[in-house]
């Protein structure tokens, strides 16, 4: 799949689906099925217009590229959305984005799609327009449950990666560049690559989890990885993504980590010895070789 930023689009009659599409998640598939083109937005555009309501994000612009490649779409486009977009116009958007620049014959949105100065752009002004074809796709339920990047969130928030991996379609994913910590885990008998969670970034909750995890150009490991601040020794450093992979040997520093959050297994717990603390993450590493 080719990604091209909006400025350098060719012109070309396009199947184009529209919108923010963050975790890609099955609401968003259902409205991307049909489609070879795919029109999306960076930064999101609510760091713009409300940065103090800006969401955690499920998805970085990398990781959602892969995952509408996985899809079959053979182009991604990129909306810079800065001030001058967010007070573009809902018809001038259409005018000269969707039909004069990409082409647009046929586009589908979700029925619940805003966009243009004051969000005042809906399907219903799109379903008016003549020179493409419209199609709503209507709002994805699961269980009596809205499937929403909203509601993803507050699952991951609360720890449940194995539920919010239904309504994604996938296993919710963090990706991040191994950073050097204390050290620590090998004196305990668990090394682990550590990351640093971007903070604009959803993470889940403290715990340990089951996780899979993927460095690009060296393979995949099962994973055990915990989530929080290591209450046991009391270090004062901020949130920390510890990842113990399981018969894995070498040096990951500076390399690039992909987690895939299977289960959580328990959440972080304070222990009252290192010796108890060692026997659980035994115990934690058992039921994750059992479980992945």
């Amino acid at each position: 799949m080719k990604t091209v930023w909006l400025p350098d689009a060719t012109p070309r009659e396009r199947r184009l689906a529209v919108g923010e599409f963050d975790g890609v998640h099955v609401g968003h598939r259902a409205v991307i099925d049909g489609a070879d083109s795919v029109l999306t937005f960076e930064p999101h555009p609510r760091t713009v217009v409300a940065p103090q309501a800006a969401p955690k994000l499920l998805t970085t612009l990398e990781q959602k590229a892969d995952l509408i490649a996985g899809l079959g779409v053979d182009e991604l486009i990129v909306i810079p959305f800065d001030g001058e977009r967010m007070a573009q116009t809902a018809q001038d958007f259409i005018d000269h984005e969707l039909i004069e620049r990409l082409g647009a014959t046929w586009v589908s949105v979700g029925e619940n799609f805003r966009f243009g100065n004051r969000a005042r752009g809906d399907a219903a002004l799109l379903s008016e327009q003549t020179a493409f074809t419209t199609r709503v796709s209507r709002l994805v339920e699961l269980d009596g449950e809205i499937v929403s990047s909203t509601h993803i969130r507050g699952l991951i928030a609360g720890g449940q990666v194995a539920e919010a991996a239904r309504f994604l379609g996938a296993p919710f994913e963090t990706r991040g560049i191994v950073a050097h910590g204390d050290k620590r885990g090998r004196t305990l008998g668990y090394p682990t690559a550590n990351l640093v969670p971007d903070p604009a970034l959803a993470v889940p909750d403290h715990g340990i989890y089951a996780c899979l995890a993927t460095v690009p150009g060296m393979g995949q490991w099962t994973a055990a990885v915990s989530i929080g601040v290591r209450p046991t020794f009391v270090t004062g450093r901020g949130l920390l993504v510890e990842a113990f992979l399981l018969d894995f040997e070498g040096d990951l520093y500076g390399r690039e980590l992909r987690l895939q959050f299977i289960d959580r297994i328990r959440g972080e717990k304070r222990f009252d010895t290192v010796e108890a603390l060692i026997e659980q993450m035994g115990r934690d590493v058992d039921e994750i070789a059992r479980l992945v």
